[in-house]
């Protein structure tokens, strides 16, 4: 399960440097408290794993969010470029398009992410 994790991410997962302790406890920006509540195991390997895959996740969603930000800013532009030139608001050929990716990449799953995307950057129909 772990190589998965590892392959699908593009690479290793590096823990982050060691941060300066906080009170002699907790390395600072950590939650207190035990291991357990924190990663759902007490065993510490895994529980040091799961706190670098959490890392590495926490790393990816702030690049998805960034990503789709910058994505919903630039459809809202083409829109807005189509309109002042005389152009309708959507084109469902392309909707359909972005759709159809989304769902051979991801399945069932990957079409309703793409809803979600167009929406971002079209607004409600």
């Amino acid at each position: 399960m772990m190589t998965d994790v590892m392959e699908q991410s593009g690479g290793p997962i590096r823990p982050k440097a060691e941060q300066p302790a906080v009170n002699g406890s907790e390395p600072a920006g950590e939650n207190t408290g035990p291991a357990e509540a924190r990663t759902g195991t007490e065993e510490p390997s895994a529980s040091a794993r799961i706190v670098q895959i959490r890392e590495r996740i926490d790393e990816i969603d702030h690049a998805l969010i960034t990503l789709w930000q910058e994505r919903a800013a630039l459809s809202q532009e083409v829109g807005v470029t189509r309109m002042a030139s005389g152009g309708t608001r959507l084109v469902l050929s392309r909707e359909r398009e972005i759709l159809e990716r989304f769902r051979v990449a991801l399945g069932a799953d990957g079409t309703q992410l793409a809803l979600l995307l167009l929406r971002a950057g079209r607004g409600p129909l």
